[in-house]
């Protein structure tokens, strides 16, 4: 068998599997439960002022009169 009939037999199969299960182990990352706070952060990036650290999100107060 020559090497390009391995590596294509090997690519084809285990190849395939390995890449697959990649996906999956990415998607599955990707939509775990605790990384809403990652995502949101990388989402607000454009809009943070280089100058000046990000500060933590704090409910707003009422105004006073």
């Amino acid at each position: 068998m020559d090497t390009y009939s391995a590596l294509r037999h090997f690519a084809d199969s285990w190849g395939l599997l390995a890449m697959f299960l990649f996906f999956v182990g990415m998607i599955l990352w990707i939509f775990r439960p605790g990384a809403r706070r990652t995502h949101d952060d990388a989402a607000s990036i454009p809009l943070r002022n280089d100058t000046a650290p990000v500060a933590p999100s704090a409910p707003e107060k009422p105004a006073q009169k």
